[in-house]
């Protein structure tokens, strides 16, 4: 975020008779949002491989996913996570006849100059091979980075999914990941956090937030937005470190990225899975 510029001083002005004083105020859902209790921290490994495990039962029907046009899908990990992580995504969506590929930067260690300087190349390069706008996928902190790519270069992104991503995060103290990125964060790029793009606001581009009030790793608070026009988040039964590989989110982002993005509609669940997703609805 970018600092605050000192307000300029005001005319002064004729005093006025007291008034009551006003009540402190409330602080928003998200500002106030803790991070996940210890059971759900705890319980991720083991959720993460159940739901691992569900892909063979899920199989014949991920197999009616909805199929696109074939456009490229770039996937990022997030942090602490490499493209091994997203194999299983990226390997259901070939299937499904997309050109998926990996951010190709090794381990997501935050926003080093190396990140900064190559992830808007590596989604240019991918944008000007196949000649069309990039649908980008992040996961977690990759999908922050997405985000910061949609603002940054709407022109060469088709669409924006994000797994898990707390990109609404306002303060410390609101994932259990806030240790690690700190102790990364002598390798970061300055520029990148005091003046990176604001990827809070609505995108210029159709976004999809996935989240999951079961999240044992982020608070499910930060990972979604108001629903608008060509914005919408979706909450999933499923945990922090499944994402990538939880059928449900499978399902989501193969009908997302089915989407011509100039007759975008919001996510519609099938009507025998109705249960398994909650759409959020307008304010």
């Amino acid at each position: 975020m970018t600092p605050t510029q000192p307000s300029e001083p005001s005319e002064p002005t004729q005093p006025t008779r007291p008034t009551r004083p006003t009540r402190p105020t409330r602080p928003t859902r998200k500002a106030s949002a803790g991070r996940p209790s210890s059971l759900l921290l705890l319980s991720e490994p083991w959720r993460s491989v159940l739901e691992l495990g569900a892909l063979t039962v899920s199989a014949p029907q991920l197999a009616r996913a909805p199929r696109g046009d074939g456009h490229p899908v770039l996937v990022i990990p997030g942090l602490l996570a490499s493209d091994t992580s997203t194999v299983v995504l990226r390997r259901f969506l070939d299937r499904l006849g997309y050109r998926t590929a990996g951010w190709g930067l090794g381990v997501n260690t935050g926003p080093t100059s190396r990140v900064v300087r190559r992830l808007p190349l590596r989604l240019r390069e991918l944008s000007d091979r196949h000649g069309q706008p990039v649908s980008v996928i992040g996961w977690s902190l990759g999908g922050i980075f997405a985000r910061a790519l949609g603002v940054r270069s709407p022109e060469l992104v088709r669409q924006v999914i994000t797994l898990g991503s707390p990109y609404a995060s306002s303060v410390p103290g609101q994932t259990h990941a806030d240790a690690a990125y700190r102790m990364l964060s002598r390798r970061h790029y300055a520029q990148a956090t005091s003046r990176g793009p604001d990827v809070t606001t609505p995108l210029g581009v159709p976004t999809t937030s996935l989240y999951s009030r079961m999240d044992g790793i982020v608070s499910w608070r930060i990972c979604r937005e108001d629903v608008g026009e060509r914005r919408e988040s979706i909450a999933i039964p499923a945990s922090h470190l499944g994402f990538g590989h939880n059928p449900t989110a499978l399902w989501v982002v193969a009908d997302r990225l089915a989407q011509d993005p100039e007759e975008w509609q919001p996510f519609a669940p099938p009507r025998h899975l109705r249960g398994l997703f909650t759409v959020d609805q307008r304010a």
